[in-house]
């Protein structure tokens, strides 16, 4: 009994595990509860110049981007910069820079900005450098990536540019991977498009 027992916890643990690799995206489950506000947050934004408090994001929807300057995925600026100007008054868009991948973020707070201004025209809000993983991770991305924090969900970032979807009550509802862009047809349901 216990081989069989251990047997399909094997399997169960191997078939998540190919399942997450596809790139299936998560989606809250709709008993889940939300243990701390979103709304309770205030960052520093990038420049330096203001603390921005999330407070101010109620009533719409907020995609969370853990994004980098040398990353193969840095590309996707362009497509959330526009998804930002096309959508911006009902879905914010948030972008936190991190180094946590693979060292594509090894600039200062001052240097990224420039780059993302230059290359790509961001507009929308990019927040000081932060860590989105690990011992030192910021406690934005604790609550978005442990379960007991946020009330369903336990996907930390696997690389950079994932994305986390936060409803209009400031609950978090989904996680997707990296390849993920605003045009991809569960991201859209997910915000309502």
């Amino acid at each position: 009994m216990k081989f069989f027992l251990l047997l399909f916890l094997v399997l169960a643990v191997v078939g998540l595990t190919a399942w997450y690799k596809r790139g299936v995206p998560l989606t809250k489950p709709e008993n889940a509860m939300a243990i701390t506000s979103f709304y309770d947050f205030k960052m520093t934004a990038l420049d330096g110049s203001k603390e921005v408090d999330f407070q101010q994001f109620k009533g719409r929807k907020v995609v969370l981007i853990n994004v980098a300057s040398e990353c193969g995925y840095t590309p996707q600026y362009v497509n959330w910069e526009a998804f930002h100007e096309q959508y911006g008054e009902n879905i914010v868009v948030l972008g936190f820079p991190a180094n946590n991948f693979g060292g594509q973020e090894p600039g200062t707070n001052a240097e990224i900005g420039a780059f993302c201004q230059k290359n790509y025209g961001v507009t929308f809000q990019l927040f000081e450098k932060i860590s989105v993983k690990g011992s030192d991770q910021h406690p934005l991305y604790q609550w978005l990536s442990q379960k007991d924090k946020n009330g369903w969900n336990d996907q930390a970032p696997t690389w950079n540019f994932c994305k986390y979807v936060v409803n209009e009550q400031g609950e978090l509802t989904n996680f997707f991977p990296s390849g993920v862009t605003p045009d991809d047809e569960a991201f859209k349901k997910a915000v309502g498009l």
